[in-house]
């Protein structure tokens, strides 16, 4: 989903997206929750501390690929293929009922966490190793990493006054070229980062028609495949 903490309607949809995280996570379903927020609501006095104009950016490719008429949050996308108002509940459990029912046929991926590379036990670096099954062209490999649980007062902008809980916040993210169905990826993400709310996300995507063709994530603390 992208959405801002300077945009009024996007804390309902948080709330969309926290829900359908917990009921995947309890449910062992392989649904996977991105919340990417946006930077261009910035201009209304507040700057979402989780922003980045890389989101924006990663907004306006699927604006490209989905013939989308311009920018909007929040907006949720499912699979890369739909998107919709991130609050609509009701349209959110359809498509995420649709896209499960394809399950069968995705593409398997696997991951692994490994130790952070030597100089950096900081714990800054979150290292993944990857492998999937056949792959569409042109595929692209993208990870995120991902935190539950943060709040924050917003003290301008239209949420002002406001404290805000978000889940599924992408702290961390990076898209590469997939030639071959194996690889590893070593990123960076904020000091800042509990790694005992966040979780590693990786995805194979059709780097076409954003389609996603596989997915699975690793609990950051634990190191648990789900």
């Amino acid at each position: 989903m992208f959405t801002s903490q300077g945009c009024n309607s996007c804390p309902p949809a948080e709330d969309v997206l926290s829900e359908i995280d917990r009921d995947a996570r309890e449910r062992g379903e392989p649904v996977y929750a991105l919340g990417f927020h946006v930077d261009y609501w910035d201009r209304l006095g507040w700057a979402d501390p989780f922003g980045a104009e890389a989101h924006t950016l990663r907004q306006e490719a699927y604006a490209r690929a989905l013939g989308s008429r311009g920018l909007y949050t929040p907006q949720m996308i499912v699979n890369g293929a739909v998107e919709f108002v991130g609050s609509d509940r009701r349209q959110a459990s359809s498509a995420i009922s649709a896209a499960l029912s394809k399950a069968a046929n995705t593409t398997p991926l696997a991951l692994s966490l490994q130790d952070a590379p030597e100089g950096t036990g900081d714990g800054r670096r979150v290292v993944v190793e990857y492998q999937a099954g056949r792959l569409p062209q042109p595929a692209a490999f993208n990870m995120a990493v991902v935190e539950r649980g943060l709040e924050n007062e917003v003290p301008r902008g239209e949420n002002a006054g406001r404290r805000l809980r978000q889940d599924s916040v992408v702290r961390a993210f990076t898209s590469i070229p997939m030639n071959v169905g194996r690889g590893r990826v070593d990123l960076e993400v904020p000091p800042t980062l509990d790694p005992r709310k966040a979780s590693v996300v990786g995805y194979v995507q059709n780097d076409g028609d954003k389609s996603i063709v596989g997915a699975a994530s690793v609990d950051l603390a634990a190191g648990r495949r789900t």
